[in-house]
């Protein structure tokens, strides 16, 4: 059901200026239709009293089949009847995207007066062809003219359209993304169209294309294209010689003649291909070249994206969703190899192949084979197009709803634990099958829309083989045309629309990678929060002295991390950062690390402001055992090997002899070629934590940063690490964040943050001695500690 608001109901009363900006939309919907309107109806009138003349005896009968411009009257016929039916179309897709809202009224009274121009137009063409016809079989002969009044329907009717770019600028039409008649006060940004930015995404393209250094690679792209080139000459001699052979046997020509024809012509099929959808050697030795090509591509792409995703900061990672990461960066991949695919093998020839036939039809048939080609093949692809961009947001609202589909199950996954924890697995199943039912919806009406474009493309497509048949038919009754002309024609536009068949497939095809690629490109878009400075040199170190001065970070606006932190740590030197939870501790090796970019103040290493230096040489000096040690679902050995991939067997049982972990991994099944599992869930925390530590050993680094190395241990085992520790960290500058207050009490400067400021700073005794916020905490892990004894003391 239409609903229908006020006449002008986005503009208001008629009272205000019509020209705001441009035209206005209701004075255009209201003046043009109107004026079209009392033409059609005035020629009509004009044209009606004409009476038919009686026949002279012995005139010749005429009918509409037997003249000779039978083909372009259907023609005009046809897309005059599509003319009376465009307006009310146009309403019904205005009713459509207005989401029940109510429209303007003079959509309506414009859509009604539309329809009964075109359909006066449609009667004047009626009424003109039968009084031709009229006079033929009074044997009278004229050109066949149209009447003024038609001509100045048409006349006035295409300038109507183009009238209404003088409003290009206003936000009311449509080109603007706004409804018709509505104000454009929607806080969405509108939708992106899939060819925004595209002289962008076809240069990236076409950096994959050459492959930049490779000269056997771009030597075989060279190869492809000629062969490109082969197949459209072949589309062209393949029918002609077919017609050679109809009219050689038509003409009962010599067999040598013949069997020479029939020869070529099978050698020619041969390299086209054999019909059906098959496709012929040229194509399969140029699909065989392509390989290596595409692989090249597809390499590139996921490397880049690879990379890309590394050199983006911790802030980003901790936010991302990896499914979803993972899925974006499929669909990417093979959206670019095979938009490459596509454009160069498939849209480009079909182009040249529909400019060729017209231009063949054209010059050695007639100007209205051509003609026919050419409209219909511009009818397809607009009708593809519009249809096709229509679709498009229910395609990239389908890819949202698979991106958190994906996202939603490997996020279950992941967590596969608290799940069975808290008996879980009915609620995830129903989420899981919630996000499943709403993908499908969205991917029903994908494909619904997809029926809708494809019957309309085969209309499009019967109804010019059936205009351009019937005529090449007509000029063969007429001896005008041989019966191998209209075999030619036959066979060369069934190839022809064998491609253009698959146009709207590959046109879709491309869109649809258009809009995988936009999340790809969202990706790359992706800014890395931590740069090299151009210049940066690698850090210089020398001793390992680490400075701190008047340092302040955030994580967000509005809340400091660290507020005006400074400290010095001296070379060889162990610095431990105690506190409660959430001061800042670990926050200040992320820092030092360069993890994050502070917001003011300096970070030293040696004098050496590290945001000065190259991240790599900054990291190669510092080694990490992190609080929450994740594993590479790999071997015990490879994982511990990846503090220096480089390293032998030896070392890498060297380091976890001193990580203590040796003994251990020797009753593993498979000893250091355990699989650890993903994130190392086969192992325990402590386990993990002591591989971490042994990949940190192996890794030499100048300076250590623990953070709560052995949270995960219990007494004897910490104790053992703190030894093998003690022995790592000898001559090397050391940051330790700890919980544990025994672990540090040899620390020789120790900080104690609150709120992001130090509030405490000193040795153990010291600040035992101090009577504050250190001494405190140390009374109360003392007591818990004793609390722990007297539980597990046996009974007397």
């Amino acid at each position: 059901m239409v609903i229908v608001g006020n006449y002008c109901e986005a503009e208001g009363p008629l009272g205000p200026a019509w020209v705001q900006g441009g035209l206005s939309p209701c004075f255009f919907f209201t003046l043009m239709p109107s004026t079209l309107m009392a033409l059609g109806a005035l020629a009509l009138v004009l044209a009606l009293p004409c009476k038919r003349r009686e026949r002279p005896a012995g005139a010749r009968e005429v009918s509409w089949s037997s003249g000779p411009l039978v083909a372009p009257y259907v023609l005009q016929l046809l897309l005059a009847t599509l003319q009376v039916a465009l307006p009310l179309a146009s309403l019904v897709g205005q009713v459509g995207t207005a989401g029940g809202a109510p429209l303007p009224g003079y959509l309506l009274l414009a859509s009604i007066l539309g329809t009964l121009a075109s359909a006066c137009g449609l009667g004047l063409l009626v009424v003109e062809r039968n009084q031709a016809w009229q006079k033929l079989a009074m044997g009278i002969w004229i050109e066949f003219r149209h009447s003024s009044g038609l001509l100045l329907l048409w006349t006035v009717a295409f300038t109507a359209e183009n009238l209404a770019l003088v409003s290009w600028n206003s936000p009311l039409w449509w080109w603007a993304r706004a409804d018709l008649g509505q104000q454009v006060q929607s806080a969405e940004a509108p939708p992106r169209s899939t060819w925004q930015d595209l002289g962008r995404k076809l240069r990236l393209l076409s950096g994959y294309l050459w492959p930049q250094g490779s000269p056997v690679l771009q030597f075989i792209v060279l190869i492809c294209l000629g062969l490109m080139g082969l197949e459209r000459g072949l589309n062209v001699l393949v029918p002609i010689f077919y017609r050679d052979i109809v009219n050689l046997l038509t003409e009962k020509a010599p067999w040598s003649s013949l069997a020479w024809t029939v020869t070529v012509y099978v050698i020619l099929k041969f390299l086209q291909g054999g019909g059906t959808g098959s496709t012929g050697f040229v194509s399969n030795l140029r699909t065989f070249l392509w390989i290596r090509v595409q692989q090249f591509t597809s390499r590139q792409v996921e490397l880049r994206l690879f990379s890309h995703l590394h050199e983006l900061s911790l802030r980003w990672h901790l936010g991302r969703r990896t499914g979803e990461v993972l899925r974006i960066v499929d669909r990417g991949t093979s959206s670019v190899t095979g938009l490459l695919s596509y454009l160069v093998f498939n849209i480009l020839p079909t182009l040249a192949d529909i400019t060729i036939g017209i231009i063949y039809f054209s010059m050695f048939f007639n100007a209205w084979f051509g003609l026919i080609v050419f409209l219909c093949m511009s009818l397809y692809l607009i009708v593809t197009i519009v249809v096709t961009e229509w679709r498009t947001k229910f395609r990239r609202a389908m890819n949202t709803q698979e991106n958190a589909t994906r996202a939603r199950a490997v996020d279950s996954l992941l967590n596969f634990e608290t799940v069975k924890y808290y008996n879980a697995e009915g609620y995830e199943v129903d989420r899981y099958r919630e996000a499943i039912l709403k993908y499908q919806d969205l991917e029903w009406k994908s494909t619904a829309s997809l029926v809708l474009l494809n019957q309309t493309q085969n209309l499009v497509i019967g109804l010019g083989l059936l205009a351009g048949s019937l005529l090449c038919a007509y000029f063969v009754s007429e001896q005008k045309l041989q019966v191998g002309d209209f075999v030619l024609f036959g066979t060369y536009i069934i190839q022809l629309y064998m491609p253009l068949n698959w146009f709207g497939t590959y046109y879709r095809m491309i869109q649809t990678n258009f809009i995988d690629m936009e999340n790809m490109f969202d990706l790359l878009k992706e800014k890395a929060e931590v740069k090299d400075l151009p210049g940066a040199g690698p850090l210089r170190f020398q001793r390992g002295q680490i400075e701190f001065e008047n340092v302040h970070f955030s994580y967000s606006s509005g809340r400091e991390t660290l507020q005006d932190v400074s400290f010095t740590v001296m070379p060889g030197q162990t610095l431990a950062l105690v506190g409660p939870s959430g001061a800042g501790k670990s926050t200040v090796l992320r820092l030092l690390f360069r993890f994050y970019d502070i917001s003011s103040g300096c970070i030293r290493i040696d004098g050496q402001d590290i945001s000065q230096v190259t991240q790599i040489s900054l990291r190669s000096h510092i080694g990490v055992v992190p609080q929450d040690t994740v594993l590479f679902n790999d071997t015990v050995a490879n994982n511990i090997r990846y503090g220096c991939v480089t390293a032998g067997d030896e070392e890498v049982m060297a380091a976890a002899q001193a990580a203590g972990i040796h003994e251990a991994i020797l009753n593993f099944p498979e000893g250091y070629e355990t699989q650890v599992g993903e994130r190392g869930l086969k192992l325990s925390g402590g386990e993990k934590q002591r591989i971490a530590i042994a990949r940190t050993i192996l890794k030499a680094p100048d300076i250590i940063l623990l953070d709560e190395a052995t949270s995960a241990l219990d007494t004897s085992n910490e104790r053992a690490i703190q030894a093998s520790l003690a022995k790592v960290c000898a001559n090397r500058t050391t940051i330790v964040v700890a919980h544990r207050l025994s672990t540090v009490v040899d620390a020789d400067q120790i900080l104690v943050f609150k709120d992001g400021c130090i509030v405490e700073r000193g040795r153990h005794e010291a600040l035992l001695s101090r009577g504050g916020m250190y001494a405190d905490m140390w009374q109360l892990q003392q007591r818990g500690q004793e609390e722990v004894s007297e539980d597990t003391r046996p009974p007397e």
